[in-house]
Order: structure tokens, then C-alpha cells, then sequence
């Protein structure tokens, strides 16, 4: 093999010295400058020894994705500090596929090629492109939903939240993860309230974070009005997280189903910032589990005490009532207290009046009833001697028919008497053969016994 040196040529020069005039002409032209950049994030690694980021950032077609360029990128140190900062506040991890606004230096090192050093990233660029997305959902809801989605001003109008609440929220489903602090934190509240409310709650459990789990949590939705049970309210649980950890909660159809819900529905997911939209779309949000805890404890309180205000309003009309009766029993009692002296003073006039009249003619009564008692004595006498002759015919009559139906004279006609042990018999079911009796007649008694029975029909003559 023939090997040439540079020598021979003597315009060549080693690919050192070219990459040395390279970075050289850019740290010349870019220097300490630096550049803010919109583009998206791929190929990340992350060396977690190192707190060393590695990517590429790439700026891509917006109708054919295509990719129209691309260029190294790294982070480390202060920028590495930046971006978890980054992360805590968006919520967002720093990751493939990320759209992101971010300040970077531009570098050459001839061992590793031309790339750009990440100094800084924009929080409020990613944040805002999540309240662009959320903007754009609420419009579509209203725009695609009108019979049950309308805004008025700065509020939704949806079906949920014009339903009414029942007086008394008792019987609650409850869509929460398994493992949520927060939902601990509602049960605990529910069931520690210092008014010995009682509470049934039904869980349907789910993972409430990340968008990829936005349908199984509408499914669970679906599976509450599905049971078919009579909820009188669905509290949505979730514990506090990141800006990106609420992001299921701006789903479009997660939003969709809860603004049309049945029941009534109550959000407390633990956000102290914006409203989601799911909160926007429900009957009520609150900003905790706790807070919405506390909220049905007092709609239940407030109704308590409605009732017992009701019932002092209805003891202060008894009393009112009672007293006014009261009152107009007194009246009457003077009433009748009055009109019954006024009777009292007639009655007596009246009295007087017929005294005088006794007075002025006694002669004249006492002569007529003189001549009445006449007549009553006449009639008496007359009638007493009638009475005592009709009744004198009729004892003549019974005496007769007593000395006719005598037990003597019974017995003088030939009819015996018979006794079984000293007491009289007339019915022979009782006596049977060999029972002792006694035979009276008219002029003797005939002790015998009974040597046979027979009975009669009825039919038989009976000869005197």
C-alpha cells in the first residue's frame, strides 16, 4: 500500500487543526451569546450519577411532521438544577415529545461535534401551552355540547350543576384511587363529624393520574349511574400533586360526562390554583377532599337547622295561638258571667212577679185544686173497686188450676213420682238395669229396682 504524506501536498492540514479553526470561528461568532429556542425534546437519557441530561432537539414540519432539523443537546449542573425545577413546577417530567421554549449556548468540541448546552427552561411557555389546550377543550365542549353545556358570563352553565341538591346528602359514590391520602382524609372527615351524621359510602376505585387513565375513569363514572342506585351525590377524590398530575381532570370526556351526570357531582382533587374544567363542569368544587367533606356535613347542618328553626317558628304560633284562645276564653267567661247575672235579675223579676200573683189569688187556686182532688179521689175509689173485683176472678181462676196441677192430686189420678237417690227423675237416659228407685203415689212410697228398659217412639197410645 502506498502511503502519502501531507507533505507532498502541501495545502493539507490535520482534521485537528480543521475542527480547531471550527470551534474557534463559532466561539467567535457565538461566544457567551445565547439563544432562546422553541423545539421538541427526543432521544433523552438522563445519568442519574452524573445529573447528566442527553437529547436531541428537533424542530419538526407542522403538516408532515417532517423533520426539518435536528442538533444535539446536553445538561448538566445548574441546568439540571433548572430542569427539576422545571418539573416541579409544571408537573410536566422533561422527556421525549415535549414541545419546549428553551435558552441554550451554542458549542463546538471537535471530540463530540457541534451541540447546544441547555442554561435555562421557560416554565411559563409549557405552562401556557397547557391552559391553550385547556382553552381549546372548553371550546370544543361548547361548541359540540349545547344542550347541556352554555356559558353565562364567566360561568358554565351544564346540567349537573342546575340539578338541585336532595335536603340531606346521605347516600354518596365516591370515585377515588385506593390509596389516596386524600379519600382517607374524606372518610375520616365524614365519619368524625361532630353532628353524629351517618354516612353510606360506596368506592369505585381508579388511577387518577396521567391522561392515558382519563378512560378508565370515565368508566367508573359510567359504572355509577349504571348500578342504578338512588346516589344522592358523586364526589370526585383526588390528593394535591403537580400542575401535570391534574391534567386528566381537563379531559374532553371526562368533562363531557360529568357536566351531563344525573347526580349531582362534587369534585375536591386537591388543586389550590386554577380550576380544572372538570371542576367547572360539576355541580360543586372544592379545593380539597377535606373542604368537600365538610361541604356535605354543612348542607346536611343546614337543613338540620332549618328544621329547628321551623320548629320554634311553629312552638312561638302555638304559644301565639294558645294565648289569643286563651283571651277570647277569658272574654266569653266575662260574657257569660255577665249574661248569666242579667238572666239571674229576670228570673227573679219573674219570680216576684208570680209570687205576686200566688199572693193576690190562693183563694181561687186552692179552690180548684180542692175540686180536682175531689174528682181524683172520686175516680180513684171508683176504679180501685173494678180493679180489685177483676183481679179477685182472676186468683179465683189460678187457685183452681193450682189445685189441678197439685202433685197430690196428680197422684190421686194414678201418676207415680219416681226418685233416683232421694232426687227426682223424668228422663230415663240415666237409668239403667238394676238401678234402685222410688215409686211415689198418692198414699205410699214403693222402693224397687229396675229390672229391664225400653224405649219408646213416641208413636205409642197413651190411655188415661
Amino acid at each position: 500500500m502506498e502511503v502519502h504524506s501531507y507533505q507532498s501536498n502541501p495545502a493539507a492540514i490535520r482534521l485537528s487543526e480543521l475542527t480547531n479553526q471550527i470551534r474557534q470561528t463559532i466561539d467567535g461568532v457565538f461566544g457567551n451569546r445565547t439563544f432562546w429556542v422553541i423545539a421538541d425534546v427526543t432521544s433523552h437519557t438522563y445519568k442519574e450519577q452524573s445529573n447528566y441530561h442527553y437529547f436531541e432537539l428537533v424542530e419538526k414540519d407542522k403538516t408532515s411532521a417532517k423533520i426539518l432539523t435536528k442538533i444535539a443537546g446536553r445538561a448538566w449542573g445548574n441546568a439540571s438544577v433548572n430542569i427539576s425545577n422545571f418539573e416541579q413546577a409544571t408537573g410536566q417530567k422533561f422527556k421525549n415529545d415535549i414541545n419546549v421554549l428553551i435558552q441554550v449556548s451554542v458549542q463546538y468540541n471537535p471530540a463530540f461535534g457541534l451541540q447546544l448546552n441547555l442554561v435555562d427552561i421557560d416554565t411559563n411557555f409549557t405552562l401556557g401551552l397547557f391552559e391553550q389546550q385547556r382553552k381549546e377543550t372548553l371550546e370544543r365542549l361548547l361548541k359540540e355540547n349545547p344542550d347541556f353545556i352554555q356559558k353565562s358570563g364567566d360561568h358554565y352553565v351544564t346540567r349537573n350543576n342546575s340539578l338541585a341538591l336532595n335536603k340531606v346528602l346521605q347516600h354518596i359514590a365516591v370515585i377515588s384511587s385506593a390509596t389516596s391520602a386524600g379519600y382517607q382524609d374524606f372518610k375520616h372527615t365524614l365519619d368524625n363529624n361532630s353532628f353524629g351524621y351517618r354516612f353510606q359510602i360506596d368506592d369505585y376505585f381508579t388511577l387518577m393520574q396521567g391522561e392515558t387513565n382519563a378512560k378508565p375513569f370515565l368508566a367508573k363514572i359510567v359504572e355509577v349511574f349504571q348500578s342504578g342506585k338512588p346516589y344522592d351525590a358523586l364526589v370526585i377524590i383526588r390528593g394535591g400533586g403537580a400542575q401535570m398530575d391534574f391534567l386528566i381532570f381537563d379531559n374532553y370526556d371526562l368533562s363531557r360526562a360529568i357536566a351531563k351526570f344525573p347526580i349531582p357531582v362534587i369534585t375536591g382533587i386537591g388543586h389550590q390554583k386554577n380550576e380544572t374544567i372538570a371542576d367547572l363542569m360539576a355541580h360543586t368544587s372544592t379545593k380539597t377532599p377535606t373542604k368537600a367533606a365538610e361541604l356535605i356535613i354543612a348542607h346536611n347542618r343546614a337543613f338540620e337547622e332549618a328544621l329547628v328553626s321551623l320548629q320554634k317558628i311553629v312552638l312561638i304560633k302555638t304559644y301565639q295561638l294558645i294565648n289569643y284562645h286563651k283571651d277570647r276564653l277569658t272574654h266569653i267567661n266575662q260574657i257569660t258571667i255577665s249574661t248569666t247575672r242579667n238572666l239571674l235579675h229576670e228570673q227573679h223579676r219573674n219570680i216576684l212577679n208570680l209570687s205576686r200573683l200566688v199572693l193576690t189569688n190562693p183563694k181561687i187556686m186552692i179552690s180548684n185544686k180542692q175540686k180536682d182532688l175531689s174528682n181524683v179521689i172520686g175516680n180513684l175509689k171508683a176504679y180501685n173497686r173494678m180493679y180489685f173485683a177483676n183481679k179477685s176472678g182472676y186468683i179465683g181462676h189460678f187457685q183452681s188450676l193450682v189445685r189441678l196441677m197439685s202433685p197430690q192430686n196428680i197422684l190421686n189420678k194414678g201418676f207415680a213420682i219416681l226418685k233416683v237417690n232421694g232426687q227426682i227423675v223424668s228422663n230415663a237416659d240415666h237409668i239403667e238395669p238394676g238401678t234402685a228407685l222410688t215409686v211415689r203415689l198418692a198414699s205410699a212410697e214403693i222402693k224397687t229396682t229396675v229390672n229391664s228398659k225400653s224405649t219408646l217412639d213416641g208413636n205409642d197410645e197413651f190411655n188415661l
